[in-house]
């Protein structure tokens, strides 16, 4: 099972799109158990497939902290045909990102994470025309007055696409925001690679936006040029990819959430 999933194996929480494409190029592995089910561990759950528990390419054994998301994983393995194919698999994708690469090295992830308030998406806005202008502040402003107003962060704007330098005092506020799990932590990096601002995933990860409001707010820019030219639908049919490891990533950060 553990080549199934070798694309994840020592890294950050991968490129959604990358570890897709990867997939898509290895050949499928023919269905080699019968049932999958969940069995308490120690600091959480496994994942059990005809009774044993499922292993990253290193030999780590998964353990998923919440009861929750473990059902959701194993439903993930049950729901496989004939053949195993990892891209229909996002929740088992992430844990074993998790567990191989950022359970040890959590700051580390939260500083690449945190490179994202750089450059985000929501800093740079169209001059024109009016009605985009006015869409992407209606999405996007809201956020950037919350991480002002309530965590200090004071992002600089910019028209057009020129790099500006944010301030170190901002970048810092946000980074200081984010959560210190592993968990939530590579949820969210997967939202802020899907989305390409890090500012809506801390937005999600802190209830100032809700999923539907982020993935709305993402693509601003693209569903003005829909709505004016027309669907790309090679375009759409990677978008609605990309929203299946988001919706992933969604269930992760709730499932994982204090109460």
């Amino acid at each position: 099972m553990r080549e199934l999933f070798e694309e994840a194996a020592g890294q950050t929480p991968p490129d959604p799109q990358a570890a897709i494409r990867q997939a898509s190029r290895t050949p499928l592995r023919k269905r080699f158990y019968k049932e999958a089910g969940v069995a308490e561990a120690e600091g959480g759950f496994a994942i059990t497939l005809d009774g044993k528990p499922i292993r990253t390419p290193s030999s780590r054994q998964v353990v998923i902290p919440s009861r929750a998301l473990a059902d959701a994983v194993a439903g993930e393995w049950a729901a496989q045909g004939e053949t195993i194919d990892p891209v229909t698999m996002p929740l088992t994708r992430i844990a074993n990102s998790v567990v191989e690469g950022v359970i040890d090295r959590v700051e580390l992830v939260s500083d690449d994470l945190a490179k994202y308030f750089e450059s985000d998406l929501l800093f740079y806005r169209a001059g024109h025309p009016e009605g985009l202008v006015a869409r992407e502040a209606a999405h996007w402003d809201p956020v950037l007055f919350w991480a002002a107003e309530t965590l200090g962060a004071h992002f600089i704007l910019s028209e057009g696409v020129m790099h500006v330098k944010q301030p170190d005092e901002a970048i810092a506020a946000a980074r200081s925001a984010l959560p210190g799990d592993a968990w939530s932590v590579a949820a969210l990096h997967m939202v802020t690679t899907l989305t390409g601002s890090a500012l809506l995933a801390l937005a999600l990860a802190h209830g100032v936006r809700d999923a539907g409001q982020v993935w709305a707010a993402a693509h601003v820019d693209e569903d003005w040029n829909a709505e004016k030219w027309g669907v790309d639908e090679e375009a759409a049919a990677r978008r609605a990819a990309r929203l299946k490891d988001f919706q992933a990533a969604v269930t992760v950060l709730a499932a994982v959430k204090p109460s």
